[in-house]
């Protein structure tokens, strides 16, 4: 990452719906239908979060209504059929939960839901207290960066530091996220480095590069060269 670097903290929503660990089965259900909200981190007694309820938690008491499987507690994560029979959050949360902290790249919190695949993460401290929540549609915020910001920290950030000329002869553009680098510098060995550093700043979609070599003066043919004068 280059030039500013945003965080979770950044873009995550700091009032967050929680649950209690002894919350009901149809309050959960209420809360999640009134807040449009798919799932919920649940906290202890000191804001702490110990796990996440979510929609498919809930649905695996009607996916195992009928059936007649053993629902003993076992070893390890809690089987799909034992959480059919749960009545409280801390019966159904899938536990522990995928959290993110606060200053964790977007791209950091993005791998995370990726590899988990979850949809939101409960954003917690160095102690695990809930200081709020990140979502998919979070992360994608800082695509919404204007243009013109995005041009400005390219030119001066990346561009202006990295290439030998400076700023002076590249001209960026920059549209939809979409920047374009064109011109011509003395050293191209820099070029596939400032491409991915441009790339690298937060909010640009793509990167077309037109940088090229300075322009070199055709050599001459052996006889023609041999006719130049060598001196005065």
């Amino acid at each position: 990452m280059y030039g500013s670097v945003y965080t979770v903290s950044d873009v995550m929503t700091r009032s967050v719906v929680a649950l209690a660990a002894g919350a009901g089965f149809k309050d959960i259900v209420r809360t999640m239908r009134t807040q449009r909200i798919s799932a919920l981190p649940v906290i202890d007694a000191g804001n702490r979060v110990v796990g996440v309820v979510s929609e498919a938690d809930l649905l695996r008491k009607e996916e195992f209504r009928d059936s007649d499987q053993d629902v003993h507690p076992r070893t390890g994560p809690v089987p799909a059929h034992v959480k059919a029979r749960g009545v409280t959050a801390t019966d159904l949360m899938t536990s522990p939960a995928v959290t993110a902290r606060p200053e964790e790249t977007l791209a950091g919190a993005a791998r995370v839901m990726a590899r988990c695949g979850v949809k939101r993460l409960p954003v917690v401290d160095a102690d695990g207290v809930l200081r709020g929540i990140v979502s998919r549609g979070d992360l994608l915020r800082v695509f919404l960066r204007p243009d013109p910001e995005i041009a400005e920290e390219v030119r001066h950030e990346v561009v202006g530091g990295r290439l030998p000329d400076g700023i002076g002869p590249v001209r960026v553009e920059v549209r939809e996220g979409v920047v374009t680098l064109a011109g011509r510098v003395r050293d191209t060995s820099v070029v596939p480095l400032v491409e991915r550093l441009v790339r690298s700043v937060e909010g640009v979609v793509d990167v077309r590069c037109e940088l090229a070599g300075p322009r070199h003066r055709p050599a001459l043919e052996p006889d023609l060269a041999s006719e130049q004068p060598s001196g005065p």
